[in-house]
């Protein structure tokens, strides 16, 4: 692997980790950070359509079911596409306020879709859906 592919790969674990840390610092603000303003996020039942809805929707959720929680995420892939974009595969989910692991039942599989903009990595689109079987 090139050096520039280790950069990169390092710059969007950083990028996913602030998101991250975003999330369990229940920060809407935050958690957008490194969204791209057209970015989507599609989870079952929704478009969240651009930065902004995203904001918006995350800091509804932090304020009422998501307060206090954090997100369980272990990536099984990282691939990219060219230059300037890549996709990584994660098995995630949510903690609620006083769990410490998430139920498999609540595990999903989720694709992060990144595009790299002026020499920084930027996440692009998300998606996720439940997980059937859990990918152990």
């Amino acid at each position: 692997m090139s050096v520039t592919r280790t950069e990169d790969e390092a710059a969007i674990n950083a990028v996913l980790g602030a998101t991250y840390q975003a999330w369990e610092a229940n920060d809407a603000d935050a958690f957008v950070a490194h969204y791209n303003e057209d970015a989507t996020a599609i989870l079952p039942g929704s478009l969240r359509d651009s930065r902004e809805v995203i904001r918006a929707t995350m800091a509804k959720g932090f304020e009422g079911p998501l307060k206090g929680s954090s997100t369980y995420n272990r990536q099984l892939s990282l691939r990219f596409l060219g230059d300037s974009a890549a996709i990584v595969v994660s098995e995630s989910g949510i903690l609620f306020a006083g769990e410490s692991e998430v139920p498999d039942n609540r595990k999903i599989n989720a694709t992060w879709v990144l595009e790299k903009k002026d020499g920084a990595w930027h996440i692009a689109a998300y998606h996720n859906s439940a997980m059937l079987t859990p990918a152990h």
